[in-house]
């Protein structure tokens, strides 16, 4: 078996499921075609699951992501130039909105580099745990291109448009310990723990109350959207807790609480 065969057969992107909790790991953060392809495979079985309660995405220790594959790329500008580009609505907007059809919790997992498309795709999780040695960067303005994977929108959300700005004009690089500070992840821990903690929370949430979890990243994302007014808001979030309010996780909490009991929470 030749080399480029053996490569071939070793997965770019894996997916798993057991006890609820989905786990979609990419092991190789520079993304060639191939990469792109399995991860966007990947993540529509997460999104596609009925019986996932949580998701966990995960990079490999040494990297997250780290955007393009530069390699391939150069190659593609050489023979294609008018198709270099095609990539980003052929893959990378079908990851982020494969990402965003998650309805349960992603939890993001972030070993190392978390950088360009890298980072567009751990901000569009939910939760983000990181290892001290992880450092974030947009990457796009050094090569000549603006930000793809929806990443402006998102530094904005998480920054304010001054620091979104510095991040995109200036190239600026954050390490861990300020990218917490600046709300670009939940929680920091050591080099050797990201990947338990990771799946510890996204444990933690795949036997919490699912379809509270859902109706809650529902509101979120109605909020961080903008452009509704308040009594519109205020309807969504009064359907969704009579919608809640007749649920067992619901009805087995408040019984739970009265009784000075620990809640169990099946998922509906």
């Amino acid at each position: 078996m030749s080399e480029d065969t053996a490569a071939e057969q070793v997965k770019a992107a894996e997916f798993e499921e057991a006890d609820g909790l989905a786990t979609v790991r990419l092991h190789t953060p520079a993304l060639t075609r191939r990469v792109k392809e399995e991860l966007l495979a990947a993540l529509r079985r997460a999104a596609e699951s009925t019986t996932a309660r949580a998701v966990l995405l995960l990079g490999s220790a040494k990297a997250f992501c780290v955007g393009q594959d530069l390699a391939e790329h150069a190659r593609t500008l050489e023979e294609r130039p008018q198709d270099a580009l095609d990539t980003v609505r052929e893959h990378y907007n079908r990851i982020v909105l494969a990402l965003e059809d998650v309805q349960v919790p992603v939890v993001v997992g972030i070993g190392g580099a978390c950088v360009g498309a890298g980072l567009g795709f751990a901000l569009a999780g939910d939760v983000r745990v990181a290892a001290r040695r992880a450092k974030f960067g947009t990457a796009f303005t050094g090569i000549g291109l603006a930000s793809d994977s929806g990443l402006a929108s998102r530094l904005v959300a998480s920054l304010g448009q001054a620091r979104a700005m510095e991040m995109m004009l200036l190239g600026t690089v954050v390490g861990a310990e300020r990218a917490l500070e600046l709300g670009l992840v939940t929680e920091v821990v050591d080099d050797d723990a990201w990947e338990s903690r990771a799946r510890e929370v996204a444990v933690g949430l795949a036997s919490g109350p699912t379809s509270a979890f859902v109706a809650a990243k529902r509101e979120v994302r109605s909020a961080a959207t903008g452009g509704r007014e308040l009594p519109e808001l205020l309807e969504e979030e009064a359907d969704l807790q009579n919608q809640l309010g007749q649920t067992g996780d619901h009805l087995g909490a408040v019984r739970a609480f009265l009784n000075k009991e620990k809640p169990t929470f099946g998922g509906s």
